[in-house]
Order: structure tokens, then sequence, then C-alpha cells
């Protein structure tokens, strides 16, 4: 997760939203990547999608089952379905977000019985960084 802030940090200081991502599988980061949707000129550049993709290229296969991807904000809905056709096993994230979350905090893809894969989720580490970052960064904004 610090690896995550990390990068967070980075999307930072590009401007972008500061969220963080890191895919880890049997004790390995395989994947990393931060928000970029305004550089990227793409809606689909958020931190977990450029994670998933570089995780998915690193291990030769778009299902990466028994990975953990640790993320600073917890992932929308987008993301989360990503998530699920990468078949990721566990996500750990650290801030909710409660406008946007698709692990518990609007909705929870994770807990829907009508889907065929359903991750692990450990909301809340390293949050008060996590939201530390967020306000920083909104309140710049403003």
């Amino acid at each position: 997760m610090r690896r995550a802030l990390d990068l967070a940090r980075r999307a930072q200081e590009e401007g972008e939203v500061p969220v963080g991502a890191v895919v880890v599988h049997e004790g390995k980061v395989v994947g990393e990547g931060w928000n970029h949707p305004i550089s990227s000129a793409d809606a689909t550049s958020h931190a977990e999608i450029e994670a998933i993709r570089s995780a998915c290229r690193t291990l030769g296969n778009y299902r990466i089952p028994g990975s953990t991807l640790y993320v600073t904000l917890e992932p929308c809905v987008m993301c989360s379905g990503a998530i699920q056709h990468a078949r990721i096993g566990r996500v750990v994230f650290g801030a909710h977000d409660p406008k946007t979350g698709g692990c518990g905090s609007v909705v929870n893809l994770f807990a829907e019985p009508r889907l065929n894969h359903h991750a692990t989720v450990v909301p809340g580490v390293l949050a008060d960084e996590s939201v530390a970052m967020l306000r920083s960064f909104f309140a710049g904004r403003r």
C-alpha cells in the first residue's frame, strides 16, 4: 500500500486526482498504475485499470487469479468490473469513496450474487494517509 501511495503522489504531481494502485502476484509486484485520465484524454485511465493492464502484460494473461490489488481509493464500478474480469482475488483499499465507490460505499459489485466472481475486499488500509492526500488535492482546486 505504501507503493500505491507513492504512485498517488505521482498522479498529484501531474495534476491528476491522487490515486495509485499496485498488483501483487505470488509476493511480487507485477503491475503499477496511477490516475491520468486528464493527461491521456482517456476516461478509463484510472490507477486500477493501468495497474491491471500492466500486470496482465507482465504475466501474459488477461486473467490474474490469486493476485491482490492495492489501491489508495475505493475502486469505482468501472474498475470493480475490470477487477472481476481479471479474476483478481483480493482488493485492499485506503479511502472509501462515498460518491462513486463500487466496493460498498455506493454499490458493492463483489457482493452481487448474480455475478460470477467475488474478490475479498479489505477496506481502510492506510486510509488516513489516502484521505489526507485527496483532501489536500481538492482543497487546492477550490
